[in-house]
């Protein structure tokens, strides 16, 4: 039967390779691949209680790559691999590996500076890395996570709320307003949403 995505506002779609990448062969519609995605999105989550991590561990091309795999592997097999084509946003693919690196580098000196707030190092990163678009999906929850990792291991402090104090209905509407406006040079309203 084959997999059939119907993509919202802001999703990436997946060429035709990639959808060959799914490891369940069962998975017919949206909800069901959201709902094994999430379920290995957990996992990752569980894999990081508790775990002491440094920035220099942190922020480097395998610990980026690995949360990702550890995020989407159980669905994809290109989960954890660099994106292999261009898509409607990000850089051109052949980029990703040395941007990767500069913000990398970039945040490490932000940080050991105290360049910005904690806040604004992890939320920083979590927009510069989304926009550099490193794999063929799961870009924008990957950011947050990573974002997560960043203020929670790095900088001691709780991890964002992501927008889970308003409705459900409302949260994608107003990340993707959040996105656009640090886009725009304006990063004070992602900041602002990631602790709503």
């Amino acid at each position: 039967m084959g997999l059939n995505l119907e993509y919202v506002y802001g999703q990436t779609p997946l060429d035709d390779d990639e959808m060959e990448g799914l490891l369940i062969p069962s998975i017919a519609t949206r909800a069901e691949l959201d709902e094994f995605e999430q379920q290995n999105i957990e996992e990752a989550m569980q894999w990081l209680l508790g775990k002491t991590l440094k920035a220099s561990e942190i922020l480097t091309e395998k610990f980026v790559c690995g949360l990702h795999r550890r995020m989407y592997g159980n669905v994809w097999s290109w989960a954890g691999k660099f994106r292999k084509t261009d898509k409607n946003l990000g850089i051109d693919k052949w980029q990703i590996p040395s941007a990767l690196k500069s913000l990398c580098d970039d945040t490490i000196h932000w940080l050991m500076n105290d360049t910005y707030t904690s806040d604004e190092v992890a939320i920083r990163f979590k927009h510069r890395i989304v926009s550099i678009h490193c794999f063929s999906n799961g870009n924008g929850r990957h950011s947050r996570l990573m974002a997560d990792v960043i203020i929670e291991k790095v900088c001691n402090k709780v991890v964002f709320s992501w927008g889970s104090s308003l409705a459900p209905n409302e949260v994608r509407t107003e990340y993707l307003r959040a996105v656009k406006a640090a886009d725009h040079g304006n990063i004070e309203q992602l900041i602002s949403f990631a602790r709503l």
